[in-house]
């Protein structure tokens, strides 16, 4: 573990912009934070040397949405559903491995 606080301090966009544009709380970001902080909470893995989660305002990934980094390897997730923040919390959280397929991939 490196001398973080946290091992995984993981950061969700939520910013909701003007109606009709392209934003991550469209797609229900607080919700998904919400959830993987109640799920890593439900896991005992929440705390000093464990896992944070926070929101974040725009951090202008806004064609990725919804979008979330985790630190402090800087890996980059989009997500759809609970399902896919489980797998973000059971493979990279718990087990220091990326979710590939989730992963955002610049063009």
């Amino acid at each position: 573990m490196s001398d973080s606080y946290y091992s995984y301090h993981v950061f969700f966009c939520t910013n909701q912009r003007s109606e009709g544009e392209h934003c991550c709380q469209n797609y229900q970001a607080q919700e998904m934070r919400n959830y993987l902080k109640k799920r890593t909470k439900k896991l005992g893995i929440v705390g000093k040397g464990k896992v944070r989660s926070n929101t974040a305002g725009c951090m202008d990934r806004c064609k990725h949405a919804p979008v979330m980094v985790i630190y402090p390897e800087g890996t980059w997730y989009t997500f759809k559903d609970k399902a896919d923040i489980d797998e973000i919390i059971t493979e990279h959280l718990q087990k220091g491995r990326l979710v590939e397929r989730l992963l955002i991939q610049e063009n």
